[in-house]
């Protein structure tokens, strides 16, 4: 499968109602693309029926316009990976949330530490978060848990402002089940019991960045949905990672 993919980046954005976001993102994404010096392709996928003008925006300014396959974030997150014809996977929201001048960031990082997963980090040294103090709070909380369910240590495991190898993404993709915004800690789970079935380790890095509140439109996150996602993740991971360890994974 890796064999298929070519050189350079795919920068997939999960839109949903993002239209007058992405009309101010897209430029600056693709200047700061420009920067890590490889050919690059812009994949948008949008809701599973076009809700706003969001096709003709990417028409606009060159980016891929596809729609979802199923609903929900973690569908969307799968649609992408399966559209994705790259050697590297970049990922980022697009709300205005992630400061496309961290991408070189996040990418050179990447590169120089050889990583299997780079994260634009909020929670260590020189990173920082806008939100309410009560999502900061859930936040660093649900880090933590996640921290010690999936044994990963990494300061932000709930952002989605990352870096993969496309390979290692399309061989995981058909195991994800998260349908919310708990994926995004799945997938760090199922690439790191990958890995370790390997025999390696899966080595995760993190280069600060500042987390703003969106530009446009109001946040799509339903916080009953979400909090049951993460109470019943907690226990999906934990037997995930016990049914890896259990089959002789250094997990």
């Amino acid at each position: 499968m890796s064999d298929d993919l070519k050189n350079g980046i795919s920068m997939v954005l999960l839109s949903y109602e993002e239209e007058e976001n992405l009309r101010v993102l897209l430029p600056q994404i693709k200047e700061k693309l420009e920067e890590c010096g490889e050919y690059y392709e812009i994949i948008v996928v949008d809701s599973a029926e076009a809700l706003d003008n969001t096709r003709e925006v990417c028409e606009e300014n060159g980016a891929r316009y596809v729609n979802q396959e199923g609903e929900g974030f973690g569908n969307a997150f799968r649609t992408g990976i399966r559209f994705a014809q790259h050697q590297k996977f970049f990922i980022m929201d697009t709300d205005g949330s992630h400061d496309p001048k961290y991408i070189p960031d996040i990418y050179h990082i990447f590169m120089r530490e050889h990583a299997d997963v780079a994260i634009g980090s909020r929670y260590i040294e020189g990173g920082m978060t806008n939100d309410v103090i009560t999502s900061k709070i859930i936040s660093r909380s649900l880090n933590k848990i996640y921290g010690v369910i999936i044994g990963i240590h990494a300061k932000d495991m709930s952002t989605d402002f990352r870096l993969y190898h496309t390979s290692g993404l399309k061989e995981v993709e058909p195991e994800l089940t998260g349908l919310h915004f708990d994926v995004v800690e799945e997938v760090l789970l199922r690439l790191k019991i990958k890995k370790s079935s390997m025999g390696k380790k899966i080595k995760v890095v993190e280069t600060p960045i500042v987390f703003d509140e969106r530009i446009f439109g109001k946040s799509k996150r339903n916080s009953f949905d979400l909090s049951i996602a993460y109470l019943t993740s907690f226990v999906r991971f934990t037997c995930l990672r016990l049914k890896a360890a259990f089959a002789g994974d250094r997990v």
